[in-house]
């Protein structure tokens, strides 16, 4: 987990007052100002959730298809994009290859923070993904000379929920991908503020990825 302590970034709605009731290494986002960090996000612990409007745009991915289309904030999309290029690097330095599909579990849904109920989820604004896994397919000319071993030519599924902290074989390969993966993101603080993975209540199968006005790593 990210324990540091920026400097806090002027024009943020988020004040010290509303960290207060998020986990204690959430801290006030400092990159560049984001279109959407001053929308206020603390809403009523009960009662029906109303999620502000914004730009929505439905979108199937640039660099690396989803597996199917996500709905998300305009602005977002960039974001994913990104996110997309370093799945690819990644994926090429592991495999030879990149994946054929991102595979999530879900981006626009109204709906509060399970864990901090008076905060609205960034999905509720179409400002975060969920990502379950990832698919290969058969590896073909040079990704398939350059595949670590022979099954890994093959098409293949890498799934938090199989592989995360695996440590022998095939499985160990995917564990050690989606590591280097986590790592790589959460050191390129221009994609997503908040990065959640198994070590966050909640998010054993899947990867946790959103632009909120903090910055909160718990991998």
């Amino acid at each position: 987990m990210d324990r540091r302590r920026p400097r806090p970034s002027p024009g943020l709605w988020l004040l010290p007052v509303a960290l207060m009731s998020l986990p204690a290494a959430a801290t006030p986002a400092t990159e560049p100002a984001y279109p959407l960090d001053d929308l206020p996000r603390q809403i009523e612990a009960r009662g029906p959730v109303r999620c502000p409007k914004v730009e929505m745009v439905r979108y199937k991915g640039d660099v690396v298809r989803y597996h199917r289309p996500v709905r998300v904030y305009v602005g977002f999309r960039e974001r994913l994009r990104r996110f997309e290029e370093v799945v690819r690097e990644v994926a090429i330095e592991h495999y030879g290859r990149a994946p054929r599909r991102i595979v999530h579990i879900g981006t626009y849904n109204c709906r509060r923070i399970k864990a901090w109920p008076t905060f609205l989820s960034e999905h509720g604004i179409g400002n975060g993904i969920d990502v379950r896994g990832f698919d290969f397919a058969p590896a073909r000319g040079q990704a398939r000379r350059d595949a670590p071993t022979r099954r890994l030519r093959r098409a293949f599924k890498v799934r938090l929920a199989s592989h995360w902290g695996q440590r022998a074989g095939d499985a160990a390969r995917h564990a050690a991908f989606l590591r280097a993966l986590a790592d790589r993101l959460v050191q390129r603080r221009d994609i997503f503020r908040v990065l959640l993975g198994p070590a966050e209540p909640g998010h054993k199968n899947h990867f946790h990825f959103d632009m909120a006005p903090w910055r909160l790593v718990n991998i």
